[in-house]
């Protein structure tokens, strides 16, 4: 919900701003995230995924009354990004002990799916709220739902309590150093991160191809969102079905193949209905994403270092990210909004093509450790 009002609200202003706006809310994940996987494997993660809850929610109700400060507005979505790079994690870490290990996989797929719904009444109901009530009526009531979501985690029972057994005094390094040494999660790390730093380029456009290309109000760019989560949903469902590594990494690298298509569709057919047909696409393809990274992370790391190792990996996709976002912002003073789409879509295809290739040769150099049941660290 903030950050769709926050989007259009900075539209007219500035690309740049945009940008800054997207950089600040992900930056503390890139930068955060060594001291935020130390955190998520030394504290009682329900308890830390609380307080970093309640973080996000006053951060976000601090917007509303300064929003005629653009420095301020970027500052406070900072702070926002820290809570959420602490939350990550955590929440990624405790599926495996609320669902179990051999119904991990599916538990991420009821976590994305309840992420979807969420977003999708966001979405609309920020297009509602800032369109009917103004843009600071719709970021209070969203910092109301970081205190809700607290309030109902006080009915988990599970609590994921590390144990400190294993390493007295754990690495902030340590979950980077097991990514880079597993070659079956580095490849599909790595490729998902060149998925997500070519493609991310509309995030930033899409504001703008909806207000210009399209011309469409907030209420069109709340209904193109929600045609990418109802295509989340699905591409959840499907990747709940995942069992093996094989299986988990390659559909990773299919996933990236099929994003481009879905951004090439509306930059190639520049109408509401391709867009949000491509929308649907996109959103399936990042819905399958969602779930097997997680669970490719989960088959391949220890249970003592997930934490890290969660934040390694989060840190390395929005680092991507980060890059995509910033590169969008100069991109947009010079080039239209439909040739970034279509820049996007062909990155993330040429991505998802190499990922699948060396994914490829990553599993036929090594036996799965699902068939195994060991990873090559262990």
């Amino acid at each position: 919900m903030s950050l769709l009002v926050l989007l259009f609200w900075a539209t007219p202003i500035s690309s740049l701003l945009v940008a800054a706006i997207l950089i600040a809310e992900l930056l503390p994940l890139v930068l955060g995230a060594p001291l935020a996987g130390v955190l998520v494997d030394r504290l009682p993660n329900r308890r830390l995924l609380i307080v970093a809850l309640l973080f996000q929610g006053v951060a976000i109700a601090a917007i509303a009354p300064l929003m005629g400060q653009p420095v301020f507005v970027v500052a406070l979505v900072l702070l926002s990004g820290c809570g959420r790079a602490v939350a990550q994690p955590c929440v990624s870490a405790l599926v495996p002990h609320i669902a179990g290990e051999e119904e991990a996989t599916r538990g991420y797929a009821w976590l994305g799916t309840g992420r979807s719904l969420g977003s999708m009444a966001g979405v609309t109901g920020g297009a509602l709220l800032a369109g009917f009530f103004g843009h600071p009526a719709a970021l209070l009531i969203d910092s109301g739902t970081f205190v809700a979501y607290a309030a109902l985690l006080a009915f988990v029972r599970t609590e994921r309590r590390p144990s400190g057994t294993h390493e007295a005094r754990p690495s902030a390094l340590t979950g980077i150093r097991h990514v880079r040494r597993d070659p079956v999660l580095f490849a599909s790390v790595i490729g998902l991160a060149f998925c997500v730093g070519t493609v991310v380029v509309v995030n930033v456009a899409d504001p703008a191809f909806v207000r210009y290309v399209l011309h469409g109000d907030e209420f069109v760019l709340g209904a193109m969102q929600a045609c990418w989560m109802t295509g989340i949903l699905v591409g959840n469902r499907l990747a709940a079905r995942l069992e093996t590594i094989s299986g988990v990494a390659h559909a990773i690298a299919v996933a990236a193949v099929t994003t481009g298509v879905g951004v090439l569709i509306p930059a190639s057919f520049p109408f509401v209905v391709a867009a949000g047909t491509g929308w649907v696409v996109g959103g399936v393809s990042n819905g399958v994403h969602n779930v097997a990274l997680n669970a490719v992370v989960r088959m391949r790391t220890p249970e003592e270092m997930r934490g890290r190792a969660f934040a390694a990996v989060g840190s390395v996709v929005i680092g991507a990210n980060l890059l995509g976002t910033a590169a969008a912002g100069g991109l947009l003073l010079v080039v239209e909004p439909r040739t970034v789409f279509a820049l996007g879509g062909t990155g993330a295809l040429l991505s998802g093509v190499a990922c699948l290739v060396f994914v490829r040769r990553a599993l036929e150099r090594e036996k799965s450790p699902a068939e195994a049941g060991l990873s090559p660290n262990w």
